[in-house]
C-alpha cells in the first residue's frame, strides 16, 4: 500500500469535511433524534459508499469528461442544494427573529 496516498487522502478528505454540510446534516439529525449511535453508522456507511463510487468511478469518468467540466457541475450542484438549506431554514429562522 502507498501510504504516503493514503496519508494524503485522509488529511485532505478530513479537513474538507470539517464544518462541511455532510458533518452539519450528522449534527442536526442527532440532535433531532438524539440518537448519535445509529446515525454514527448510517452516515459512516454513506460516506464509505460515496468514497468508494468516487475512487472506482473517478478514473472512468475523468476520460471521458473534462475535470473543469466536472469542477463546474459539482459548484452548480453545491449552490442549487445551498439554496433549498437556505429556502427551508429560512421560515424558522425568521419567524424565531420577528416573535424577539
Amino acid at each position: 500500500m502507498n501510504w504516503k496516498l493514503f496519508m494524503m487522502a485522509f488529511g485532505v478528505l478530513f479537513l474538507a469535511e470539517l464544518g462541511d454540510k455532510t458533518q452539519l446534516a450528522v449534527f442536526t439529525l442527532v440532535a433531532t433524534h438524539k440518537s448519535p449511535v445509529p446515525i454514527f453508522f448510517g452516515a459512516a456507511l454513506a460516506l464509505i459508499l460515496v468514497t468508494f463510487i468516487g475512487a472506482a468511478f473517478g478514473g472512468v469518468v475523468t476520460r471521458y469528461i473534462p475535470t473543469n467540466y466536472l469542477q463546474f457541475i459539482a459548484g452548480i450542484l453545491f449552490l442549487g442544494i445551498g439554496i433549498v438549506v437556505l429556502k427551508e431554514s429560512a421560515p424558522g429562522i425568521l419567524s424565531g427573529l420577528l416573535r424577539r
